[in-house]
């Protein structure tokens, strides 16, 4: 027994070394390796680690670069973003290393948001699949494909709740709720960085906006936002924090303002919240040009916002070079101290340490690699199933789909053979003359059996300027207004049925594309109108990287099935569930408003001391409008499917939450349908009374399950005090015993309800 134990002991030893002083060992290597680096370097080269400039290849902003060269010679810049290609990034990397005094390698950054050369959905088309397991997946392929052409470095995810659809860059977040968020943006962080970025397929991830870009006012993209203290911690802030617990090695500040400071300035935000609360000890870059934006805001001069900006805890300055050009003389004028900057330079030195680029500044640059690993058969399998996974049918009077292949079906629309708008915003590393259109891919799956009509239709919008400003970059044919209607027409009567291929072009949603007007474009509501008038079903694919105000198309079209903008495999992604090869799962991640005036609007609101009692009716001396319900057109969490799932009776394993126990929530999901498919069954807890007032409902749990038609599945929640804990008016995280209702259903509107205490 004494020598079995000392065996146990023995390993346990072994355990103990192998784990723990390995990490620390490391972290001392790291640090020694650093110290000594800086103690060798001029204060021009630690400036100059600091110095984020674009290459130029993919211009994202209004500020450009010349040569860098020479630049990175004399080790003037820390790193680069915006150029494509392993020759370019790897010549560039030899300069670094090979042409420079001290040798020190550049971190590569670039937009890879949704995908680099395999384009997966936008990221809020993702989050509607509930699918955490497929949104790491899309982001281990982005950085498969995206280290294999030199990038080290990715500037995603964007983690910023939005709950105003105005906003166009709502498409590149997670959508309203910051439960789900946090889910999602762990998903991302894990994709991108692996194992701690140990292999040559592992990116450096960089979370964004820091902090709250997704309130900006009245929906204006680089607004104002302003909000309290209580609403940041119990709202906003769960997904920033929940990338950097699960490692995430950069943060990115936001083009906003906090409490009146610029983001990029805000010491509280940035020291004091990330740093110290929450102990972010990563890179933190800037946005584009934010430093010399200050100026803008009315705030600082560049020299001056230099200043506040390295004050406040930014290490890493994008685009503008104010660290690089002023801060020398900052320094001499004691308004910074060398302490401050050598901190901030050693934050990018150790995540280029961490890349391990000291130990092979080559890692990311075999040109190998680019040949074997971008947009290969493995990854445009994983684009297409995902995608599928991300369409939300949103209505399908008398299960006109899925759609049988036979006939004659006229596609009919805009966005029907629109190949370089298939991907959505960020998608500039994509070829689109690889991907097949709609068209093409719906052609394909119905082969001979069914004859595909086509007719453009319509234009984007009928004003032709109106139309340049909405497509941006990736501009569409026009052709006559009036010419394209009649040919839609005669397309249509000769067809069986119609799809409809409308919404938003590319460009119409993601930075700078704010709309005031959510509805389908005057052009396109005509045509669609005039489509409905026939007689014929219709069935309208809705293009789109925002919630939009779809009153009419509900009332009148037969069903809808939004594909927001699902990448490279879009064409294929949409005739798999068209055609019911797929049954559609997606879920809604924001809400559909019923028009612009409701916005913001969101599920998980506060109540007010006068609630609406009957949505239907206008009630004087109630919360709500004169002219229109408070009430969504379609609500958070909201999908229908091919087929029909039928919720038992929801039950409660105790009224009772013990102080340190748990609480069983479940309910029998049965497929009725004829179609087998997923649903994600979804959990909600109400705070009855707080200290302060808290929502009407939030998201604590769901669980996405696969049944086969007839068959159930027992789906259980457990509940602990820490489902119930929310941040009070000092900002303690906490619980109050008291009250709760549970609810349990396939969207946050349509749900059953119990009640416990919790003790």
């Amino acid at each position: 027994m004494k020598i079995r134990n000392l065996i146990s002991c023995a390993l346990f030893g072994l355990i103990l070394f192998a784990c723990s002083p390995s990490g620390e060992g490391e972290d001392r290597e790291m640090d020694r390796f650093i110290t000594d680096l800086m103690d060798r370097m001029t204060l021009r080269e630690k400036l100059g680690q600091l110095n984020l400039p674009s290459g130029g290849d993919l211009v994202t902003g209004s500020v450009m670069n010349g040569e860098l060269s020479d630049m990175i010679r004399k080790q003037e810049i820390g790193g680069f973003f915006n150029v494509k290609g392993i020759q370019k990034i790897n010549a560039l990397q030899h300069l670094a290393v090979e042409e420079s005094r001290l040798k020190i390698p550049l971190l590569v950054g670039a937009d890879v948001i949704h995908g680099y050369e395999t384009i997966f959905p936008i990221p809020l088309a993702l989050s509607c699949s509930w699918d955490t397991l497929a949104v790491e997946r899309m982001a281990r392929i982005s950085a498969i494909e995206a280290s294999a052409d030199g990038i080290n470095w990715t500037f995603s995810p964007m983690v910023d709740i939005c709950r105003d659809a105005r906003w166009g860059r709502i498409a590149e977040g997670s959508g309203e709720d910051p439960y789900l968020g946090s889910l999602m943006a762990k998903a991302y962080v894990r994709g991108y960085q692996g194992n701690n970025m140990q292999g040559n397929d592992e990116i450096l991830a960089c979370v964004k906006h820091f902090a709250l870009y997704g309130a900006s006012e009245s929906g204006r993209d680089y607004n104002t936002v302003d909000m309290s203290r209580l609403r940041m911690y119990n709202e906003y802030l769960a997904p920033y924090k929940a990338a950097v617990d699960a490692g995430a090695g950069s943060v990115m500040s936001s083009f906003n303002i906090v409490d009146g400071i610029p983001a990029t300035a805000n010491k509280w935000l940035l020291t004091d919240l990330l740093r110290n609360e929450w102990g972010f000890g990563g890179l933190l870059v800037t946005d584009y040009n934010s430093i010399a934006e200050m100026s803008s805001h009315g705030v600082a001069p560049l020299k001056e916002a230099s200043i506040r900006a390295l004050q406040a805890g930014t290490d890493m300055d994008m685009v503008s070079c104010g660290f690089l050009n002023t801060l020398e003389e900052s320094l001499k004028e004691a308004k910074v101290t060398e302490e401050q900057i050598n901190t901030a330079c050693r934050h990018v030195l150790e995540a280029k340490y961490k890349l391990g680029l000291f130990s092979n500044p080559y890692k990311y640059c075999d040109a190998l690699r680019a040949k074997e690993k971008l947009y290969t058969p493995e990854h445009r399998s994983a684009a297409r199933a995902i995608a599928a996974e991300t369409f939300v049918l949103l209505k399908n009077d008398n299960n006109l789909l899925p759609l049988e292949q036979k006939g004659r079906i006229a596609l009919i629309g805009p966005m029907a053979d629109a190949r370089n708008n298939m991907c959505g915003m960020w998608s500039m590393t994509c070829t689109p003359s690889r991907h097949r259109t709609l068209l093409e891919g719906i052609r394909a799956a119905a082969g001979d059996k069914a004859e595909i009509l086509y007719a453009k239709g319509s234009n984007i919008y009928y004003d032709a300027e109106t139309e340049k400003a909405a497509t941006g970059i990736r501009p569409l044919e026009r052709g006559d207004n009036r010419e394209l209607l009649d040919e839609a027409l005669r397309v249509a009567s000769r067809s069986d049925i119609i799809v409809a291929a409308l919404g938003e072009c590319a460009e119409m949603s993601g930075e700078s594309a704010s709309r005031t007007s959510l509805e389908i474009p005057d052009a396109q509501q005509d045509l669609l109108k005039a489509l409905v008038k026939t007689g014929k079903p219709v069935v309208l694919l809705l293009f789109t990287g925002r919630p939009l105000v779809l009153n009419w198309e509900d009332a009148n079209v037969h069903s809808i099935l939004n594909v927001w903008f699902g990448g490279s495999e879009t064409g294929d992604a949409v005739a798999d569930v068209l055609f019911g090869k797929i049954t559609p799962s997606g879920k809604l991640t924001t809400t559909f408003p019923r028009s612009v005036g409701q916005l913001p609007l969101f599920y998980n609101h506060l109540n007010t001391g006068r609630p609406d009692p009957d949505s239907h009716i206008f009630n004087r001396y109630a919360s709500n409008y004169l002219d229109e319900s408070n009430e969504p057109l379609y609500p958070f969490g909201y999908g229908l499917s091919y087929t029909d799932f039928v919720y038992g009776e929801l039950q409660i394993s105790s009224e009772t939450l013990p102080k340190n126990g748990e609480l069983t929530v479940s309910v029998t999901v049965t497929n009725k349908g004829n179609y087998d498919g997923y649903e994600t069954v979804q959990l909600y807890l109400r705070d009855i009374y707080a200290e302060i007032a808290r929502p009407v409902k939030e998201l604590k749990g769901f669980e996405r399950v696969f049944l086969k038609s007839g068959e159930s599945r027992d789906v259980k929640f457990v509940i602990t005090k820490d489902d119930l804990k929310f941040y009070n008016s000092e900002l303690h995280y906490v619980y109050e015993p008291g009250e709760f209702d549970v609810m349990v259903g396939p969207n946050s509107r349509d749900v059953q309800t119990k009640s416990f205490q919790a003790k």
